[in-house]
């Protein structure tokens, strides 16, 4: 696809969420299976959930611009689920690992952030009012992720892997 406008960038930054978060729906069945604390795999089961949904509101938002779900390799989210897959292949202690699992799903968060923010700002831009609701749902969600695993960091994981 030529880019040549501000809704072509748009549908490119839409198509390289929908490949990262089929990458997350790959990756966190992996994460949870390497946690050791049962509070952080739970974690990784409700992001599962969430990130489903995401794909599904994604699917909506391609439709409602008139445009074929499709997914643009993200290789930014490639390279970030790579460093969590040698995390998970670490010969460490449990607990540090959880501490670096933890830190591995919050970089995926951020990029989500900086991702769907992009994308809101961009639809914006562009008069698309009707998809900011979906898209300000999914970054709330990721922001509110984020801080989910920065409290279970902070006030669990952390304190075990310095013990």
């Amino acid at each position: 696809m030529k880019m040549e406008t501000l809704r072509d960038l748009l549908i490119e930054e839409l198509q390289d969420a929908y490949d990262a978060e089929h990458q997350i729906l790959d990756a966190l069945p992996k994460m949870k299976q390497a946690a050791k604390s049962s509070q952080l795999q739970q974690a990784f089961d409700q992001h599962l959930a969430q990130t489903r949904e995401h794909v599904s509101r994604l699917e909506e938002v391609f439709q409602m611009i008139d445009t074929p779900a499709k997914r643009k390799p993200c290789k930014a989210m490639q390279g970030i689920i790579k460093e969590g897959e040698e995390m998970m292949k670490e010969n460490a202690d449990p607990d540090v690992r959880d501490a670096g699992l933890i830190a591995s799903a919050q970089r995926v968060e951020h990029y989500e952030i900086a991702v769907y923010g992009t994308a809101m700002a961009y639809a914006r831009q562009l008069g698309l009012d009707q998809v900011i609701p979906i898209l300000s749902q999914t970054l709330n969600e990721e922001k509110q992720t984020d801080e989910m695993l920065s409290q279970l960091a902070e006030s669990t994981i952390n304190v075990r892997a310095s013990q």
